[in-house]
């Protein structure tokens, strides 16, 4: 097989989607995982960053079951909006979503937590709401750690591997992503390939590392 750049297309598609929904989605979580008091708070951080230990191949085998037909969701999914979730890219979106969600939330959710109360008692004495706070006052003083999700979240998904495996398997123009090539390539012994697909995503990942620390670097000298 041929060298193809078809992969890194439909790995930076998918990251492209899964760190644009994952942001907006991860705003509402953030919101009731900072604001809440409850005695269960530790739990609820705990289920976010439960994909930072979880082994992929565990992760991806409990979607697998969810996904297929005979699980309760890729069922409603096949019967409310004819949607297959196995072996399908829209099903590789759902699972990056799930995999790469602390890689989004953790990094906001901390700049949160180390922000002065001021900012918040500031916010109150305004008459501000507790999602007026968040939206208003809080998140565009964490600017930084919002970038640095973004990014993060994008280069995770650029890598990933064993859950787009378990849950797309290898299907070309579909969910053989670059990670995917680069295992498919091994297994029919094509390391030259390999190593092209493989050199590829080592650049890109250095350079985002390189990007963000740069970044920070230059912050915190106040230069912007």
């Amino acid at each position: 097989m041929d060298f193809t750049a078809e992969p890194f297309y439909l790995s930076f598609k998918l990251a492209f989607i899964t760190t644009l929904l994952l942001f907006i989605l991860s705003i509402p979580l953030i919101y009731f995982i900072y604001f809440y008091s409850g005695k269960g708070r530790p739990v609820w951080k705990a289920i976010v960053s439960l994909p930072l230990v979880l082994p992929p191949t565990v992760l991806g085998y409990y979607l697998l079951i969810l996904f297929n037909p005979e699980g309760w969701v890729g069922r409603m999914s096949d019967q409310l909006f004819g949607l297959r979730l196995v072996f399908s890219f829209p099903g590789l979106v759902i699972g990056s979503l799930i995999f790469s969600l602390p890689f989004m939330i953790n990094p906001i959710l901390s700049a949160l937590e180390n922000l002065p109360h001021t900012y918040r008692e500031a916010a109150y004495t305004l008459g501000k709401s507790h999602w007026n706070t968040l939206q208003h006052v809080l998140l565009p003083n964490i600017k930084p750690s919002i970038l640095v999700g973004l990014v993060m979240t994008f280069a995770h998904t650029i890598g990933e591997f064993g859950v787009i495996l378990m849950i797309g398997g290898n299907i070309p123009g579909e969910t053989r992503v670059a990670s995917i090539a680069i295992y498919n390539e091994v297994e029919m012994l094509h390391y030259e390939n390999a190593n092209r697909y493989a050199l590829v995503l080592l650049l890109f990942s250095f350079a985002v590392l390189i990007i963000v620390y740069l970044y920070q670097n230059r912050r915190s000298q106040g230069v912007i």
